[in-house]
């Protein structure tokens, strides 16, 4: 057991040493969002107005943009699967005293260590455009953003594992991100779209993850969070446990498809 333990630690230590050795995958990891929140920000916030008392556009759209930061590098963190399989340092891993699941639950791990810090960079970054943020907000969030990274790293080592080749990886995570990203209500309320974009947006897990965050930055303001399923709306409690029973199927699938392909 303890050689498992260590051995879910040595990789998830790789992960993050990998990171920050890495400074352009440090800095591109915040572009997409930080451009979304900068064009959607500025473009909308006239146009739009208030979204709820007291709530401008801006302020409703920052839990989502930290939401995607969180997807995009738990999804990413596939990549490194590709990378070792590519350079044959994944032959290493697999001959190592623990099973695949071990090698996934490592892997998720490491990306979440990862996702949650850059979360916290952009809790930084949210006084800058009039998103207030409290010590008892960045207490809740931590375990939130934490279920959110390792659920959703089980979507990236699942397509991970089905790859040969970075660009095609890379390529289809693009795919998939994109329709998560814009389904989520990132940019939007999903319990004001029409009823068969509904469907789609209740059956993504990122639109629990997005409206727990969103119901901790905004507490108060039942008109623009809270998802509602089957006529009951969803606290942030029962949002966390959907993106974690999500993601458990998510991470079971990883490891049997790792485990299958290898």
């Amino acid at each position: 057991m303890s050689d498992v333990i260590l051995g879910i630690w040595v990789i998830a230590y790789r992960e993050l040493l990998r990171f920050v050795q890495e400074r352009s995958r440090l800095l591109s990891s915040f572009a997409m969002p930080l451009l979304f929140l900068v064009i959607f920000g500025a473009g909308f916030t006239r146009s739009i107005g208030t979204m709820a008392p007291g709530v401008d556009f801006v302020q409703f759209i920052y839990p989502g943009i930290i939401a995607m930061t969180v997807l995009m590098n738990s999804v990413m963190s596939g990549l490194s699967v590709v990378w070792d399989r590519e350079f044959g340092f994944l032959k290493e891993i697999l001959v190592a005293p623990m099973g695949r699941t071990g090698i996934v639950l490592g892997k998720a791990v490491g990306s979440a260590t990862v996702a949650v810090m850059q979360g916290g960079i952009m809790l930084l970054l949210a006084p800058l455009v009039g998103v207030k943020v409290s010590l008892l907000l960045v207490v809740q969030l931590i375990p939130v953003l934490i279920i959110i990274s390792v659920s959703l790293s089980g979507l990236g080592v699942l397509v991970a594992s089905r790859m040969r080749s970075q660009q095609g990886f890379q390529l289809i995570v693009q795919i998939i991100i994109m329709p998560l990203i814009f389904l989520s209500g990132v940019f939007f309320p999903v319990n004001n779209v029409p009823g068969w974009l509904e469907v789609f947006s209740k059956a993504n897990p990122l639109t629990y993850g997005v409206d727990a965050i969103r119901q901790l930055f905004l507490a108060g303001s039942a008109d623009v969070t809270g998802v509602t399923v089957f006529g009951h709306t969803m606290t942030v409690m029962q949002d966390v446990a959907v993106v974690a029973c999500l993601g458990t199927i998510l991470l079971l699938l990883a490891a049997w498809s790792f485990g299958k392909q290898e």
